[in-house]
């Protein structure tokens, strides 16, 4: 290990401590969360409706904050959108991650605050690469160049002063300059708008530089990848880096595209870690090489809350705090959090695997599932279904998309899959029966 990374293994040592704490005292860190929360709620509009205070129990915070969906949240987000002070969170705020709509909207405006930034995404970012460095103690990503692919942002609001746009964009364009000195590209690259231009700036400057480790969205990452290929005519990622160690990848479900990235990068001493990050905060990192299952990340300014999917749809949902969490139980996440979502349900579902410490895997989203017959198969099935289907038949799906055929007087109900292959499977029909055989291993009620 070089001296720049045994230094840096020392300096995460204080981040793992911190995580070591939060496997012995979770709910009390839960708990100062919450009045951390609190003590800012109270110095807002919105708190103000609803009356909260410092001393506002969780008790009281429940019954009084309603739970909110994004269009709940919208008028308070256009309001501080226009500059306006204390609405949502204390103070006036820049900075807006757009990502693509999950309610009736067609974007989402996400607010970023400084302190959001400083103790949820950056802390995310830091907690990672210390697990990363406790994992694997040869780490030599800091002996070359880390890759990451940007988005873009634009200015926006009253004489130009707010800015919105990829979350990505937003954490490059606020990173210390000395992260310039280990990643690749130049930020002038990484936030051009336009992609195919970026592609170009990319290849420019990272074609000819030391890789080590690469850090995205699968998708996005999957099509720079195979572009820096063509363009330098090479025929897999290590003949182009041959130090290459890990890919830091989250925002999606990485199951069917590892075998995409198994072609480009063909070496066992490869690595993939995962963390659960999106435009509203940074709540997840896997921390055991050779299980799938991630941390829930505990002092990040987050307090989170829970609802049982069989009771979601219900007009008066039950909602638990951590503490009251099951193992084995779906359910939506809620958000409380220092980017002034109150009760914020964020859309995803998740399932406890672990509760010491705390740890889940994510299993869908609320309103991604099929139940036309009563058997519930949500994201997470199909994509298990999926992955097993690939491995006994040697397929690659690209992307894919299921709906049901609903039952008539002549035939039975099922369900209707349209998949694009990157690699078409070696028999058809033996595709269709493992996947739904492996369907009804996954899930009972589809069995």
């Amino acid at each position: 290990m070089s001296i720049f990374n045994r230094t840096f293994a020392r300096l995460m040592g204080g981040h793992l401590r911190r995580v070591d704490q939060m496997h012995l005292q979770p709910i009390d860190i839960q708990h100062r969360m919450f009045q951390l929360l609190m003590a800012n709620l109270a110095n807002t509009k919105y708190g103000q409706q609803y009356h909260i205070t410092p001393q506002t129990s969780y008790q009281e915070f429940a019954q009084r904050v309603p739970l909110a969906t994004y269009n709940d949240l919208l008028p308070y987000i256009e309001r501080m959108r226009q500059k306006e002070a204390d609405v949502l969170w204390p103070g006036t705020h820049r900075w807006y991650a757009k990502s693509s709509g999950t309610t009736d909207t067609k974007s989402k405006y996400i607010p970023v605050t400084s302190k959001c930034l400083k103790i949820c995404h950056y802390r995310g970012g830091y907690d990672l690469l210390a697990l990363y460095f406790h994992n694997y103690p040869d780490v030599r990503i800091f002996n070359g160049r880390g890759l990451t692919l940007g988005g873009s942002y634009q200015p926006s609001g009253p004489e130009g002063w707010v800015c919105e746009g990829d979350l990505s964009a937003i954490l490059l364009r606020n990173v210390p300059t000395w992260v310039d000195f280990v990643r690749t590209p130049s930020r002038k690259v990484a936030l051009l708008s336009d992609w195919d231009q970026k592609l170009e700036g990319i290849a420019k400057e990272a074609l000819h530089q030391n890789v080590t480790s690469i850090t995205g969205v699968p998708s996005w990452n999957l099509l720079m990848l195979q572009h820096m290929l063509q363009v330098s005519g090479k025929s897999n990622l290590l003949e182009l880096w041959p130090n290459l160690e890990v890919f830091f990848h989250g925002g999606m479900n990485f199951a069917p595209y590892r075998a995409q990235f198994e072609q480009l990068i063909p070496s066992s001493k490869m690595r993939y870690m995962e963390s659960y990050n999106a435009s509203e905060g940074y709540f997840g990192v896997q921390n055991e090489p050779d299980r799938h299952d991630m941390l829930l990340m505990l002092d990040y300014g987050v307090f989170y809350e829970f609802i049982p999917m069989d009771s979601f749809h219900s007009d008066h949902p039950t909602v638990v705090p951590l503490e009251g969490v099951e193992i084995g139980t779906n359910y939506a996440l809620v958000l409380s959090s220092t980017n002034g979502l109150w009760r914020y349900i964020i859309g995803d579902t998740i399932s406890f695997t672990e509760r010491k410490p705390y740890k889940f895997l994510i299993t869908g989203r609320t309103k991604h599932f099929i139940n036309a017959f009563g058997e519930e198969v949500i994201i997470d099935n199909a994509d298990q279904a999926l992955a097993k289907a690939c491995q006994h038949t040697g397929a690659i799906v690209q992307e894919y998309t299921a709906a049901p055929f609903y039952m008539d007087l002549k035939q039975k109900g099922c369900h209707e899959w349209f998949i694009e292959f990157a690699k078409a499977p070696d028999d058809l029909q033996k595709f269709t029966s493992c996947l739904d055989h492996a369907l009804t291993e996954i899930n009972s009620d589809y069995e």
